[in-house]
């Protein structure tokens, strides 16, 4: 039991004390209060005229929502003075067509002048239908509202401000939502220059300062005000150059300019600021939003909760290093200047970090075995994940040669003339490979996925951002130093950048403006969640390691445990082991699978039984889940085919087009399989663990590709590339080629320049 004005009440805890508002986006699902102000803008329709019904259900379903999640929310609406208008129009329209019709014994009625409306009769006409509205809309989610009408004076006189906050924290109490507004119909004028006096004292002029006034009073975890702009920028929104501020912090606004204010309402943009340092300071946090785009005001206060990247967030803490999109355009211009390096300066590069890499492996190996050990003490890493995290001397020395490799390979990779046409006389195209841009590149307890990804990077001419998973902090960022070191030799360590920030992955993959490609390297889980959450980004990978492995009938014996056991046993974790053997049924009972079941069991791999191969078995292994399952650990599935023709048509529909190996000894057989299954890598006689690479000779790679356009298989520089068209002419135009011109078309092919093989 608390009390407030001498008037008890009952309150679940709040989940923090307040006092200090949320320093990061991701602590605002903490908030327990929350004041949802609703501008005018959002409320009503294009025309000014009347509500925008739809875009209200969708908000109230929202607050709807958190408010059944055991959260406070209150509403501080507009929309009164747009209500009134509409239903006054529409008398007065009603009582013109009766007396015009009346006056001039006419049926047909001339241009009719609808006079200029005052504001406190439209409020005083439409705030009873609006609140009609408000409760009707909550009423289907069984939750009940109250309407409060306030004016400025009502924050000046303490008693009625004892009264108010009584009155609020009651209604609370009961679960009941404050609809709360100015109250229009008989509010004064502003007083002029009595705004933003102090941290006490703020003018309701507008709703604005209204929600921040009653945010502070009410001691709320959180004030989201929504307006039709997607949040603050640096300058006019529409302008060339403006951009969203992500994050806001007090002091920055000799940094943005203010444009005019939105086509309805008391306040524009600065009023809004205004308020939301002013309840900043007062300890409650903000986020301005827009709540009339189509695509997010369905899930945009729900996302904001949630700690989305929606808006712009203000917040007292400002963070030591730049945020994610100065990284973003710090990878771009690096990206740009390495581009424009000679082959032999990109090169020079990574054979410096490769350098590093070997000399620095005391530090590496140290920052690693932190990682190590706090993921033990944690007990948050599984078996396989723990395997990936670690580093070794000789994983350092496998890297600094992959990287080697790399820099030897990338001589002849930017600029590189792919096709050249003489279109006309003296009028030549040439097509050149380029960087795709900017890339970023998400991996989990992988810390050796960084000087390879850097590495190709910095071949291609690529700017690099790389989020890693928390568990390798410590590797990472020693691996970051070195590799910025490496870049520093030619002043552009700028162009890998390594985030840091409590950004979500989710947030990142919205940067379409910054971010030209993503590239997730980890559990299937992840990459699907960056596939779904990528909007209008490409994303390269692939999202499942299911590899089969077929044993034909004309087999070799020597050949089959060999690669088998290397294709599951050598590094059951990575995506390119063998997850389901596919067994040819004539092999049954033969001593070649006796063979292949006792060397799985001294393997201690576990084998699951494929719905066929269990039916040949009196007493079987456990009977597999799906057969579209990737195991990671020493487990497999077993299952049984009637022919080659049967093994691809069980990859085909329960495959990841990843890596798939025919071992047989019949050429014919061999080649139905290589030529019949569409998947990325398709091996014969040979383990699925080549699929990498390294073991191509492609040095490293980013990951590998399963999709069908671009790049697919494992991905090196050249799948990091992308072309561009140099055409140089003469005075040429097009009209010179028409009909009667004086020009023709050749389009002859032309020799392209010797590439550099050393």
């Amino acid at each position: 039991i608390r009390c407030w004005s001498n008037i008890p009440f009952i309150t679940m805890p709040l989940s923090r004390a307040h006092g200090k508002s949320f320093a990061h986006r991701g602590e605002l699902k903490h908030a327990k209060r929350i004041v949802v102000k609703l501008g005018s803008a959002v409320v009503t329709r294009g025309d000014e005229c009347g509500l925008a019904l739809g875009r209200l259900a969708s908000i109230v379903e929202q607050v709807s929502m958190l408010q059944n999640q055991g959260r406070e929310m209150m509403i501080v609406t507009s929309g009164a003075v747009a209500f009134g208008k509409q239903r006054l129009r529409h008398e007065i329209l009603l009582s013109q067509s009766v007396r015009q019709a009346l006056h001039s014994g006419q049926s047909q009625l001339k241009d009719m002048a609808i006079p200029v409306l005052e504001a406190r009769a439209c409020a005083a006409a439409g705030q009873s239908g609006l609140m009609a509205l408000y409760e009707a809309m909550f009423t289907q989610y069984s939750i009940c509202a109250a309407q409060i009408l306030v004016t400025n004076l009502d924050f000046h006189d303490e008693q009625k401000r004892r009264n108010l906050n009584g009155t609020l924290h009651e209604l609370l109490r009961m679960n009941i939502v404050p609809i709360i507004n100015t109250n229009d119909a008989v509010v004064p004028p502003p007083e002029p220059n009595s705004d933003l006096q102090g941290v006490n004292v703020i003018s309701v002029k507008d709703n604005d300062s209204l929600a921040a006034r009653l945010a502070v009073e009410m001691k709320t975890d959180l004030l989201i005000v929504l307006s039709d702009v997607e949040g603050l920028f640096d300058s006019p929104p529409g302008s060339d150059d403006a951009k969203l501020i992500d994050i806001f912090y007090p002091g920055d606004q000799q940094s943005v300019t203010f444009g005019t204010k939105s086509r309805v309402g008391m306040g524009g943009m600065e009023a809004k600021v205004k308020a939301a340092l002013w309840a900043l300071q007062g300890g409650t946090s903000v986020v301005i939003a827009n709540g009339t785009h189509p695509k997010i005001s369905g899930h945009v206060i729900t996302d904001i909760v949630e700690g989305k990247k929606v808006g712009t967030f203000f917040s007292e803490v400002k963070p030591a290093g730049p945020t994610v999109e100065q990284q973003g355009e710090m990878a771009r211009a690096g990206g740009r200047t390495l581009a424009a390096l000679q082959p032999e300066q990109r090169a020079e590069i990574i054979y410096r970090l490769a350098d590093l890499l070997t000399d620095q492996r005391e530090e590496i190996l140290l920052a690693n075995k932190k990682d190590l050990e706090e993921a033990e003490n944690k007990g948050r890493l599984a078996l396989p994940l723990l395997k990936r995290l670690t580093l070794s001397t000789s994983k350092l020395n496998s890297l600094a040669i992959g990287l080697r490799q790399i820099a030897a390979s990338s001589q002849d990779s930017v600029g590189r003339v792919i096709r050249r046409t003489r279109i006309a006389k003296d009028l030549e195209l040439e097509q050149v490979t380029v960087p795709i841009g900017v890339l970023l590149v998400i991996f989990e307890s992988r810390p050796d996925c960084l000087p390879q990804v850097s590495a190709l990077a910095i071949a291609s001419g690529n700017g690099l951002l790389l989020k890693g998973g928390k568990e390798a902090a410590h590797s990472n960022q020693i691996l970051h130093q070195l590799t910025q070191e490496a870049l520093s030799i030619h002043g552009i360590k700028d162009a890998v950048q390594l985030v840091n920030t409590r950004e979500e992955v989710e947030d990142l993959c919205r940067l379409d403006k910054l971010i030209d490609l993503i590239i997730p390297r980890g559990s299937s889980q992840l990459v699907k969640d960056i596939q779904k959450a990528a909007k209008g980004i490409p994303v390269m990978g692939h999202s499942e390691g299911i590899c089969h492995v077929y044993v034909d009938v004309d087999a070799s014996v020597e050949k089959v445990t060999r690669i088998i056991r290397d294709s599951k046993c050598e590094y059951p974790a990575a995506c390119n082991a063998l997850e389901t053997l596919l067994i040819h049924r004539d092999l049954l009972r033969t001593p070649l699978f006796d063979q292949i079941i006792d060397m799985l069991r001294i393997e201690q791999v576990k084998i699951h039984a494929g719905p066929k191969f269990a039916s040949y078995l009196t007493f079987s292994p456990s009977e597999v889940k799906s057969l579209r399952t990737e195991y990671g650990d020493l487990e497999c599935c077993i299952e049984v085919v009637d022919s080659v023709q049967e093994a691809v048509e069980h990859i085909h529909k329960y495959g990841s087009s990843h890596t798939d190996v025919i071992i047989t000894e019949n050429d014919k057989t061999a080649e139905f399989f290589l030529q019949h299954v569409d998947s990325a890598c398709v091996f014969w006689n040979a383990s699925t663990r080549f699929s990498d690479g390294y073991r191509f000779g492609l040095g490293a790679e980013v990951g590998i590709s399963t999709s069908r356009i671009h790049a697919r298989g494992p991905v090196g520089i050249e799948g990091l590339l992308t072309t561009k068209w140099l055409l140089r002419g003469d005075s040429h135009v097009v009209s010179d080629f028409s009909e009667h011109g004086s020009m023709k078309y050749l389009h002859e092919s032309l020799p392209l320049p010797q590439r550099n093989t050393s």
